[in-house]
């Protein structure tokens, strides 16, 4: 076997391996949530947000609420039509606030999965690129300026291939910019963080 054949071959098995761990699924960010669980926690998220319609009495601070990644991953599937909307008589807490979806309005994503831990946030999706379905995984600090949600990525990964995040931060800040619209918090919150592995929110 010639020198030539031998790196030759040794390019696609290369090229198959990548190719493998690009369009394979990873290591998911949290276990999925089983349908009852996931129907519980989309209420408990309900439940909890509405918590924020109340005004604060005179004289105490604003109110906070702190939700699991159970329940904000159960707030997307929902969003996402995947699952139903409680009845306002099936919460505890007066009438369900729900994200209203326009369907062209939202890129080809679905199968969101999100993770806390600390100070990070990890959010796993399955999208489009290219025409193919990949899997996305992306790390980093959730937050909030100026009213509007923020998000400093640490870690991106396509399937099971790392990217550095200097290489695509800036067309990420720039998407981000594009979507501002999406990003304002509800008139109702006052900021937004991460932290000891749940996503604290404060009323406004």
């Amino acid at each position: 076997m010639t020198l030539n054949r031998i790196i030759s071959l040794c390019s696609l098995a290369v090229s198959l391996a990548v190719l493998v761990m690009l369009f394979g699924r990873p290591q998911p960010v949290a276990p999925p949530l089983a349908p009852a669980a996931a129907v519980a926690s989309a209420e408990s998220f309900q439940n909890k947000i509405s918590q924020l319609e109340k005004p604060s009495p005179p004289g105490q601070a604003p109110a906070e609420i702190h939700l699991n990644s159970a329940e904000i991953t159960a707030a997307f599937a929902q969003a996402a039509g995947a699952i139903p909307v409680p009845a306002p008589s099936e919460l505890n807490a007066g009438t369900p606030v729900t994200a209203s979806v326009d369907p062209a309005a939202q890129p080809d994503i679905k199968d969101y999965n999100v993770n806390f831990d600390g100070d990070l946030a990890h959010g796993q999706f399955l999208t489009k690129i290219a025409g193919k379905e990949v899997w996305v995984t992306v790390s980093g600090h959730l937050g909030s300026k100026d009213g509007y949600a923020t998000f400093d990525p640490t870690e991106f990964k396509v399937g099971d291939i790392s990217v550095p995040t200097s290489l695509v931060n800036d067309a990420f800040q720039k998407k981000l910019a594009e979507q501002r619209d999406r990003l304002k918090l509800p008139d109702s919150v006052g900021g937004i963080k991460v932290e000891n592995g749940e996503l604290v929110v404060t009323q406004k």
